[in-house]
């Protein structure tokens, strides 16, 4: 009997292509993989994914060379399109703990030698210089609250209160603003990734693309060759957003509404269940559900669910029920929302439309005043702006801003995203739509919902009043 052997293909010996074509020649070779990553060369790889992968169409063998691209220095707008792909892994500079400098802002190629280049500068500039004099108030109130402790040093206090007035200030910095992320995903992924960067409508996105696209080929000179724009996404997004424009007032409404749910979730989710560890179909098992007095449908959740730690994930027969939402929340919490992407999201475009959030902490530390003259120049200025081109005006959009999001996620998903972010050292705009997200589940799907491990001491209500001014 042949021995057992696991081992690395290590990216320190070998090139990511050669990694991924000894992957995909074990299908039809004896050998082991070792022995076949031995004959091949970088000359063989690139000839066997030009055959097969760009040839035949087998793109999954590019999923087995992996890349990892440190990215700096590009804009919050344009981090959206790069973290949008859902099979990716990707870390970025925080603005909970990270203060920004006053040039720390991108300015769009497009306004390179355009009469409108002037508003963008003064109006990114007042947004900094905002930022910069609202930073010091509102340490001084979070001071009052968590004062230095005996032999503290002042250094040490900051880190340690950073994120409770930074949390705050960082609403009025702008999706200009400068961040760094490093990405780590597949060439298969990587391909995808690159063709919706050459396709966007901004031009500082288009050229990370390339730059992307350049640093890739060295790691992967055959699996990223073939990555160019899609004209399919270009005509497509071009004809559909002249479609969908349509000039009238912004209304607000409820700003969390559950607008689509299956009201059978619950029976499907403990038929699948029974499925799983039964031999019945999953026509006998939804009759079975049907069937099952209350208390049993009770007793089957428990079993599915009861032993459910904190940090445990459910099984997979919670996918089997999904809840869709339209949600109006801040720019900031968007910025932390979008990371969730294994549910469906489709963001609007950003504007200063839908009004803004004023942070409580900013009121009480005597600054909402300048906050909200730096929001109202920030509103002019994208009018301005967005009368030429509303891609690039959305570049002065603070993230106080609101943003509508249309998403869709299924019950796993949701104890995922609701465990994560209604946890106490979440931001508390983010903690606000995790409650409400599922107090949501818990009001239509009471008898899974229930098992959502929320803070039971604080509320989306409570939050609302506690954080956020009124209006």
């Amino acid at each position: 009997m042949p021995t057992r052997s696991i081992y690395l293909l290590s990216p320190k010996q070998l090139p990511p292509e050669t990694i991924a074509v000894a992957f995909a020649k074990t299908s039809r070779s004896p050998e082991s993989f070792g022995e076949i990553a031995a004959q091949l060369s970088e000359e063989s790889s690139a000839a066997f994914h030009e055959k097969w992968v760009v040839g035949y169409g087998h793109a999954s063998v590019a999923e087995h060379a992996v890349l990892h691209v440190a990215i700096e220095n590009v804009s919050r707008l344009a981090v959206e399109c790069i973290e949008s792909n859902r099979l990716a892994s990707y870390t970025e500079k925080s603005t909970r703990y990270q203060k920004w400098s006053p040039d720390d802002f991108h300015i769009p190629p497009e306004l390179e030698s355009h009469p409108l280049r002037e508003t963008y500068l003064r109006t990114c500039r007042l947004l900094f210089d905002a930022y910069a004099q609202s930073l010091a108030p509102v340490k001084a109130l979070v001071e009052t609250r968590l004062p230095r402790r005996d032999g503290e040093s002042h250094e040490a206090h900051d880190r340690r209160i950073r994120s409770q007035y930074v949390d705050t200030c960082r609403f009025l910095l702008p999706a200009a603003s400068l961040a760094n992320l490093g990405v780590t995903a597949n060439a298969r992924i990587f391909e995808g990734a690159i063709r919706k960067m050459l396709s966007h409508p901004l031009a500082e996105v288009r050229q990370i693309g390339a730059e992307i696209k350049r640093v890739a080929r060295e790691e992967t000179p055959t699996l990223i060759k073939y990555a160019d724009a899609v004209p399919y996404l270009l005509e497509t997004c071009e004809e559909l957003s002249r479609a969908g424009h349509e000039e009238r007032e912004e209304e607000r409404g409820d700003w969390c509404q559950l607008i689509d749910h299956d009201p059978e979730g619950e029976k499907r989710v403990l038929a699948a269940a029974l499925y799983r560890f039964g031999n019945m179909s999953y026509a006998q098992a939804m009759q079975t559900m049907h069937a099952a007095p209350e208390a049993e449908q009770t007793r089957l959740a428990e079993s599915l669910l009861g032993r459910l730690g904190e940090h445990d994930l459910p099984l997979r027969e919670l996918e089997y029920t999904s809840y869709t939402f339209d949600l109006l929340l801040d720019q900031g919490a968007y910025a932390e929302f979008k990371r969730h992407r294994m549910m469906t999201q489709t963001p609007q475009r950003l504007t200063t439309r839908l009004g803004y959030a004023v942070p409580q902490q900013i009121a009480a530390a005597g600054f909402e005043l300048p906050y909200r003259s730096a929001m109202a120049a920030a509103a002019a200025a994208y009018e301005e702006l967005q009368a030429w081109n509303p891609h690039v005006a959305s570049y002065l959009v603070p993230n106080g801003f609101h943003r509508r999001v249309l998403f869709s996620l299924n019950l796993r998903q949701a104890f995922h995203f609701c465990q994560l972010r209604a946890a106490p050292n979440a931001h508390f705009s983010i903690r606000r739509v995790a409650q409400r997200v599922g107090a949501e589940i818990r009001r239509v799907h009471p008898r899974l919902g229930k098992y959502l491990h929320l803070p039971e001491t604080e509320t989306w209500q409570a939050i609302d009043q506690e954080y956020f001014r009124p209006g």
